[in-house]
């Protein structure tokens, strides 16, 4: 069993899913971000591979994703840190990223570097099940969880698709726009929720727009598997740049007090 189904082998609770920027503000500091979110209690890591044009981003973690392409991370760089956190933990890594690194860097080569690293499952943000094969094949060789994102405008058909081709966990986009913190989850996350499950079995978590312990405890209590967490989490880090003691501290209360709820 991998670890990423390990984790949603709990019963009855929901995974919480924290995600911060690869190399944001620095590599060491990343390292450090990661071991405050792992020891606050994160079930899941998602590591993001900055990227110039980040689309499905709002403006902070595109801001991060700038602090960390400004600090020289670069895909190798991103390997090193995976490498670096399995050093000192299990919890399950998954790398959101977009196609056209994969791409460059050369489809098996990632996947392969990926594996070495340490890495359970991969997200390509902007890449359409339509356009998978190739990616799946080289998943499926290195033994990494292909993830995929389905949004509340995507058709039941399609949904079907995806989920036939996902492993690990699908990612439900809970809002109509990108990444960011937003006040309430919104009647249609719940209903992209139910939806969702009339097709598939493999965990759904939700994303997009989720920030606080009322938020969390929302999605959780509709049925959710996990709770994906970016834009409050790399907020914390934005606000304590240069504080890196006071940060690990925020970052581990956060995470401890979202747990709580699930």
């Amino acid at each position: 069993m991998s670890r990423i189904a390990r984790v949603f082998e709990k019963p009855k609770k929901a995974a919480f899913i924290g995600f911060t920027v690869g190399g944001d503000p620095d590599r060491d500091t990343c390292v450090r971000i990661a071991k405050a979110l792992i020891d606050g209690g994160t079930d899941i890591l998602e590591l993001g591979v900055p990227f110039s044009d980040p689309v499905a981003d709002g403006p902070v973690i595109q801001k991060a994703d700038d602090r960390a392409l400004a600090a020289g991370t670069t895909p190798s760089v991103i390997f090193e840190i995976a490498r670096e956190i399995r050093a000192f933990s299990d919890v399950p890594l998954v790398f959101l990223t977009y196609y056209n690194i994969v791409y460059r860097r050369g489809i098996s080569r990632f996947y392969k570097e990926a594996h070495d690293a340490g890495v359970d499952g991969i997200l390509i943000a902007d890449m359409p099940v339509e356009e998978s094969d190739e990616v799946c094949e080289a998943a499926a060789q290195y033994g990494i969880d292909p993830i995929f994102l389905v949004t509340r405008t995507t058709s039941d058909k399609r949904i079907r698709k995806i989920a036939r081709r996902a492993r690990g966990y699908l990612y439900l986009v809970s809002v109509l726009g990108v990444t960011g913190v937003r006040d309430t989850v919104e009647s249609g996350a719940i209903d992209l929720l139910n939806r969702a499950r009339k097709y598939t079995d493999i965990p759904l978590a939700l994303g997009f727009g989720i920030s606080t312990p009322e938020q969390a405890k929302t999605c959780a209590s509709a049925g959710a598997d996990g709770v994906i967490v970016g834009s409050a989490i790399v907020a914390i880090v934005e606000r304590n740049l240069g504080r890196p003691d006071r940060m690990e501290r925020e970052l581990k209360d956060y995470v401890a007090r979202m747990k709580e709820v699930l």
